[in-house]
């Protein structure tokens, strides 16, 4: 299996360029980082995890600067976001920056994307909450527009565009949704809760799946094959990614037996120091 590697980078934190350097060099296969624009103090929301909100949440960088700089010193390491909260972005805007950033590190993006659950920071991005799912298939989609290799204009419910033209492209080559429709831009995985609403959008418009935590994948990777599937999609073609998980041998054993070809490893939002120990410990899994 790969081994990569999340964080919440923050003013606080070892910077990207000593991390991004620091896991290339022990042959670690990538850095995924996670979004948030701000963290309204009148929070209503409740923490993912239960329980007080970490300060970390408020001072997260901006995932593609930091990973520009990742990239900039690196030449094998995978970069990737978890998540990108792309209902908080304007859509044009965010295909410059992931194509741009797919250029530059030569193909090695991968957008990791969902929904959020803070309900107050999405409010002040003039999100409604009920419909965000519609405005990222939406949002999606004319991002794909954009990213096709000849001007394509976009016209959907949220949000459109003329045909354009828009460049850098992103350097992955195009995968199929179906027979003769092309999946254009940097692989794909959605984050989130397994379920038919998330199971209908990987399948509808992703390359797999970012379960946060990595549990319970025994009795739901059936279920998402078969939305796979029955969406017309290449069963060999989906790809799983447990994401943010805190490894023991017994789990990354059962990740192998059910055939998990890349795990992404939570490290501590934490200085130098105390990532580098975690880094060596998490050795023994490469």
């Amino acid at each position: 299996m790969r081994i990569a590697t999340t964080i919440f980078l923050t003013d606080r934190t070892v910077s990207p360029v000593r991390l991004a350097r620091s896991l290339e060099e022990r042959g670690f296969a990538g850095l995924y980082l996670p979004e948030h624009t701000h963290i309204p103090v009148s929070r209503e929301s409740a923490a993912p995890m239960g329980g007080e909100l970490p300060e970390m949440y408020g001072r997260t960088l901006d995932p593609f600067v930091a990973l520009g700089q990742a990239a900039a010193v690196t030449e094998r390491l995978h970069l990737g976001t978890g998540i990108t909260l792309v209902a908080q972005h304007d859509p044009i805007d965010l295909a410059k920056q992931i194509a741009t950033l797919d250029h530059l590190s030569g193909g090695r993006f991968t957008l990791g994307i969902g929904y959020g659950w803070n309900v107050e920071e999405a409010a002040d991005h003039g999100v409604e909450w009920g419909t965000r799912r519609e405005l990222v298939r939406d949002r999606m989609a004319l991002m794909r527009a954009l990213w096709a290799p000849e001007p394509t204009a976009y016209v959907g419910e949220f949000s459109s565009v003329q045909a354009s033209s828009a460049h850098p492209k992103p350097v992955q080559a195009p995968r199929e949704l179906g027979p003769g429709v092309p999946l254009y831009g940097p692989r794909t995985l959605v984050g989130g809760q397994a379920g038919p609403k998330l199971f209908t959008a990987i399948a509808d418009h992703a390359d797999g799946w970012l379960p946060i935590g990595g549990g319970g994948l025994t009795e739901s990777l059936p279920v998402l094959r078969r939305f796979w599937e029955t969406a017309g999609r290449d069963p060999k073609s989906l790809q799983v990614v447990p994401y943010a998980v805190r490894p023991t041998p017994g789990k990354m054993g059962h990740y192998a037996d059910l055939g998990i070809e890349e795990v992404v490893l939570q490290l501590p939002s934490a200085p130098e120091p105390e990532v580098l120990r975690a880094l060596d410990e998490f050795a023994q899994y490469l």
